[in-house]
């Protein structure tokens, strides 16, 4: 291995050694939730939501497991052993209450990539070697540092592994006779426009109406699973009327009815591919860790709880072994199944388990009519989990944001799909690391070394500072935190913690900015998010001492537009006396209900 590759392992490890067991160890942290449920107060009533919602999310996690596996270069059986033993694992060893883990896009381009290079031995080496690298990173109390990873670069290259799934669905969506599809996006494209003459309109027809189906059931009937709904109806359709097309069955053989059993991978590596591997797997292990921990925010917004990171990525790291050991591919938390278990009513882990075990069932009981569906119905649906992966409309939100983050997300989109999202990520983080630099070195101060050494206030710059806080009358009902500082990526992550460490929840809230000089797009898209838990728990936002730059980054993402010109103020005592009206109005409307209540 060269020098380089070997100073970056020397890198990773002692920052993993300093950053974690140095701090005074804790086993209480690591123990899941699912334990902490089940022991306690656990009864029938949340079981039979768990159950509802793990049957429902069971029926949904099917075409995406086999639709990843596919898209990555395995075959669909591999996607739902995945499914199964990472989704029971996570689940069941986890940090989050209502995570559901299991094969998903972000994986694809880099599984694809490896099983291309060095097969699926080589991919169940690398998978193996994440696994320990995302268990050290828990153990290591790592968890937290998601938060030093910018959103710009997160969007950037999240975008971009969806225009990459997107383009490995043409061939199966057109029915193109064309032999393997090249790894290299400009060459795959140009592979197709040669391969263009050869569509099949059959496969064509099946791809388009189980789209444009996919897209009258999202616009008209949401709350059906549009996923196994397109996937029932095309089966049924092939099947009925004995249609030319592919299938799974055709092209993979018959989906097995259990799972293997499970044996070790030989963990031989090529001595020239010593560096190539480490690397691989360190990809991995970044990819599932971020989008694990994403995904577990997320969740957090949606049930107002609070997940156990360090845990979260232990159980990921267990999940992924036991993964490989059953012939399955990397897993992680999966953000719209774990959405799909919160919208369904799931409460706690159970749900997620339930859900791995309907997987099972399914493949039990049906797997030669699981084997019977048409590739163009799975290339339709993993179009459309492209389409909702790239989030276009942030995506171009994101072009207004600062040039160093627009800078970030275009590097990181276009490395993506043109190079190799390992080098994506990693050329990312430094300019991410440069630009910041950058930043604080425009808003660093200077002080004068006697007033360091004297006690004028700087101890206690409540004492002199006339517009503080504590000088102020705070309505009841009413709570104000401030910033100080650039809110930038590394800092934007303090709004997380804020109403959840709340006692009981205000009815106005005021986030006073008076020395914020700068706000990124990471910071805005956490005061984005912090909106919108306010909005779910009744309370009111207000924003005060917003001037300069924050202002102007708050027009440019139409932030005003969301929390309201009338809610952003220049000055504290604006920002109190509207609090303070708030808060009357609601009492006299709490007034008036109760007296038109009133038995008298």
């Amino acid at each position: 291995m060269e020098f380089r590759h070997w100073s970056t392992l020397f890198f990773f490890i002692q920052t993993a050694i300093t950053g974690g067991l140095m701090q005074r160890f804790s086993w209480q942290e690591f123990i899941p939730k699912s334990y902490l449920y089940l022991r306690h107060k656990y009864n029938w009533d949340t079981f039979k939501k768990d159950l509802i919602a793990g049957m429902t999310v069971g029926v949904i996690a099917l075409p995406l497991a086999m639709a990843f596996g596919i898209a990555s270069g395995v075959s669909p059986e591999r996607g739902i052993i995945t499914a199964i033993i990472a989704g029971f694992l996570i689940s069941a060893l986890g940090g989050s209450r209502v995570q559901v883990g299991g094969p998903t896009g972000a994986f694809v381009v880099i599984v694809y990539g490896i099983v291309q290079r060095n097969g699926y031995q080589g991919l169940a080496v690398c998978t193996l070697l994440a696994a320990i690298m995302i268990m050290a990173m828990g153990l290591c109390r790592l968890g937290s540092w998601i938060k030093y990873v910018p959103h710009s670069l997160i969007t950037g290259f999240t975008t971009g592994i969806a225009v990459i799934i997107f383009s490995s669905q043409i061939k199966d969506f057109f029915g193109l006779n064309m032999g393997a599809v090249p790894a290299d996006f400009i060459d795959k494209w140009s592979a197709y426009f040669q391969a263009m003459p050869t569509i099949h309109i059959p496969t064509l027809l099946m791809g388009a109406l189980s789209l444009a189906f996919i897209l009258v059931l999202r616009k008209f009937f949401p709350r059906i699973p549009w996923g196994i709904a397109t996937i029932v109806l095309a089966t049924l359709a092939y099947l009925a009327l004995d249609l030319p097309l592919q299938t799974i069955e055709s092209r993979f053989g018959e989906l097995p009815r259990t799972l293997p059993v499970p044996a070790f991978p030989s963990l031989y590596i090529p001595a020239e591919k010593i560096s190539e591997y480490f690397f691989d797997a360190l990809a991995i292990a970044f990819l599932g860790s971020i989008e694990s921990l994403l995904s577990a925010v997320i969740a957090d917004g949606m049930i107002g709880g609070r997940h156990k990171s360090n845990c979260e990525l232990l159980g990921q790291g267990v999940a992924n072994f036991a993964c490989v050991l059953f012939g399955g591919i990397p897993a992680t938390g999966a953000i719209a199944r774990t959405a799909a278990n919160v919208k369904t009513g799931g409460q706690t882990p159970m749900a997620g388990m339930i859900h791995a075990v309907v997987l099972f069932l399914i493949i039990l009981l049906l797997a030669p009519i699981v084997s019977k569906i048409p590739l163009a119905a799975l290339a339709s649906v993993l179009i459309m989990v492209a389409w909702n992966m790239s989030e276009i409309d942030y995506f171009c939100a994101l072009l207004r944001a600062p040039r160093g983050d627009v800078a970030i997300l275009l590097s990181a989109f276009l490395l993506t799909v043109l190079v190799d999202i390992t080098f994506a990520i990693a050329f990312g983080m430094i300019l991410a690391m440069f630009i910041f630099m950058k930043r604080m070195s425009e808003y660093s101060q200077t002080i004068q070394l006697t007033t360091l050494f004297t006690d004028n206030g700087n101890e206690f710059p409540e004492r002199t500072d006339p517009d503080a806080i504590s000088k102020k009358t705070i309505p009841p009902h009413v709570e104000v935190y401030e910033i100080n500082g650039p809110f930038f990526f590394g800092a934007a992550d303090i709004l997380q913690d804020v109403l959840t460490n709340l006692q009981t929840y205000p009815k106005v809230f005021i986030l006073r900015m008076r020395h914020v000089p700068i706000i990124d797009a990471s910071g805005m898209h956490a005061l984005r998010e912090f909106y919108h838990r306010c909005e779910k728990s009744h309370i009111h936002l207000l924003l005060s001492d917003v001037h300069g730059r924050p202002q102007h980054a708050l027009r440019r993402f139409r932030m005003n537009e969301l929390i309201g010109e009338q809610n952003i103020f220049a000055d504290i005592n604006s920002a109190l006396s509207r609090a303070d009206q708030i808060v009357s109005l609601l009492n006299t409307e709490i007034s008036h209900k109760t007296s038109e209540t009133d038995p008298k």
